[in-house]
């Protein structure tokens, strides 16, 4: 290729409409984009400090609800660790350093040191006792794909990543399910889905061939059984010794993730060029058919359907649609074929029907719109995939969903006392780097806003400061972290909106000094004084990737 996958992809899309933004007053814009990533980051900020003030002074884990009753306080890998700690570490990362570097870190030692009992396996943690209990597979498979897989994609090798890694290990190695195609994680949708996406993941950012051969034990188990005996759809549960299974098939979240870990794992097959490609993929299409049938005449999921019928079995709409269309849009990158990217615009171009939709009821009049985590979940699908394709009037639901989900957030920095504020903050902090294209502040502190909006392979970029700082740029982190040739839709991604290449020249002018630098400085941080700011590629040799 005569030129770089970054600058190509950016020459066909017009990057203005990425902000919601039209290309005409591109200053407003960006200043209103600053405004918003601060309140945004401010949120989250408020939501970390609510936290720590629950932390067991021991270990300094954090209970799934911090409930009057504190002799009730437990610990949970499924919940505190995948839903809430994960966040709060993104959370400190970009926010304050010294507790990132410090209690986090002191977290993250205190959770290997006390929840862990079948080697790396965690289990329940009770906090009054600190007494762990058994080894939780699911438990290892939640925190893994929910959790530590969010931390790993966007901030490398980190220790989390070590953690993830060795836990998934062990997990496979000890699978307590048998099957014909050797020991499985569990019997149900959700685990052997999580732990699909995060095998995937891990085997292409370690070059392990265990981690593939594991995931292929679980592709080939649904592929080749459970898909056939379910009605080319994954059934919730089944029993690999009878060979039946549960004739429900949940679009929501806790049964979803196999739809998504298939193709991830057909996506790398495809890359690799291995036979399953061919064999996965009749299978994979019949799935993801079946799926798009099961759907409302807008596009978007039920709950649950029935795996024959199709018809629903719940007819509330799923917030996590965006999930399962994720998976539906990187079968489109894969193939090429139109009419799964037509159905992913489908359900966008009909976002605007649902503003301020409940998403998750609650009998609660407290909570007339539901819980926030539908409106979270919701946003999170949306941001996905416009970051793929930049549908006009999806930035504007957006933007009124999130008015709704952060006027749900109390004085106190808490939403609604439990484990799932981890998803506000994810859900801010996905929002937040939509509005500044990726780019962000070596550590943010209240004032500091960061606006930016796309024209073509130019950047345009307000930054509002007390003075200057070192500012980072984002870079290609599905080539450099995971290892993948295409920038496939994942689950707990954080989107790649402006990214430079490290070995390519940017030319930076506007509030201050003009300056030249290469993409690698960019994203290590570059000083920018306060004020208004054009980031654009340096004309030169073509170069190959």
């Amino acid at each position: 290729m005569r030129m770089s996958l970054l600058l190509a992809a950016a020459l066909t899309v017009s990057i203005a409409s990425l902000s919601g933004q039209p290309r005409t007053g591109a200053g407003t814009a960006t200043q209103a984009n600053a405004r918003r990533f601060e309140r945004a980051v401010s949120a989250s900020q408020r939501v970390l400090q609510a936290w720590l003030k629950h932390a067991d002074p021991e270990t300094l884990l954090l209970p799934d609800r911090p409930v009057p009753d504190r002799s009730t306080w437990i610990y949970t890998p499924h919940n505190s660790g995948a839903d809430l700690y994960p966040y709060l570490i993104l959370t400190a990362h970009l926010t304050d350093p010294e507790l990132y570097h410090g209690r986090m870190m002191e977290m993250l030692r205190n959770e290997v040191r006390r929840t862990t009992v079948q080697r790396s396996i965690p289990a329940d943690l009770p906090l009054s006792t600190r007494k762990p209990g058994a080894a939780s597979f699911f438990g290892a498979a939640e925190y893994a794909k929910d959790g530590l897989i969010a931390v790993s994609e966007y901030l490398g090798r980190t220790p989390w990543f070590y953690r993830m890694v060795d836990m998934m290990a062990d997990a496979m190695t000890d699978a307590p399910i048998a099957s014909r195609f050797g020991p499985l994680p569990a019997a149900d949708a959700e685990t052997n889905g999580d732990y699909l996406q995060a095998l995937v993941r891990i085997a292409t950012m370690t070059g392990d061939r265990r981690f593939l051969d594991w995931a292929r034990r679980i592709g080939d188990a649904y592929v080749e059984e459970v898909l056939p005996g379910s009605g080319g759809v994954p059934g919730y549960k089944w029993n690999f010794q009878t060979h039946s299974g549960e004739r429900r098939l949940r679009l929501r979240d806790h049964g979803n993730e196999t739809i998504v870990g298939l193709v991830m794992l057909y996506a790398l097959e495809h890359q690799i060029g291995s036979p399953r490609e061919h064999s996965y993929r009749p299978v994979i299409q019949k799935m993801l058919d079946r799926v798009l049938a099961s759907a409302s005449p807008d596009g978007l999921l039920y709950n649950e359907v029935d795996v024959e019928t199709l018809q629903p079995l719940d007819r509330r709409l799923s917030d996590n649609w965006g999930y399962v269309y994720g998976a539906v849009y990187s079968y489109y990158m894969v193939t090429g074929d139109t009419r799964y990217r037509e159905a992913v615009r489908h359900v966008l171009r009909n976002l605007p029907k649902y503003r301020s939709y409940v998403w998750e009821p609650r009998d609660d009049p407290a909570l007339p719109l539901g819980s926030f985590d539908g409106y979270a979940d919701a946003i999170e699908s949306a941001i996905y995939l416009v970051s793929r394709e930049p549908v006009p009037e999806v930035f504007d639901w957006i933007e009124s969903e999130m008015e709704v989900m952060l006027r749900m957030q109390r004085a106190d920095g808490h939403v609604e006392d439990w484990y799932g504020e981890g998803n506000f903050n994810r859900t801010a902090l996905l929002y937040a780097y939509m509005q500044s294209q990726g780019v962000r502040p070596e550590r943010w502190q209240p004032g500091i806003g960061v606006g930016a909006v796309r024209e073509g392979v130019t950047l345009r970029l307000h930054l509002s400061m007390d003075g200057p700082r070192r500012i980072q740029f984002d870079y290609a982190r599905h080539r450099r972290v995971l290892n993948f040739e295409k920038n496939y839709v994942r689950l707990n991604e954080f989107p790649e909106w402006f990214t430079v290449d490290e070995n390519h020249l940017y030319r930076l002018r506007g509030a201050g000094e003009e300056q030249i630098r290469l993409g690698s400085e960019l994203i290590a941080g570059v000083t920018l004084a306060p004020g208004d700011w054009v980031v654009e590629p340096v004309p030169g040799p073509p170069y190959a990737r």
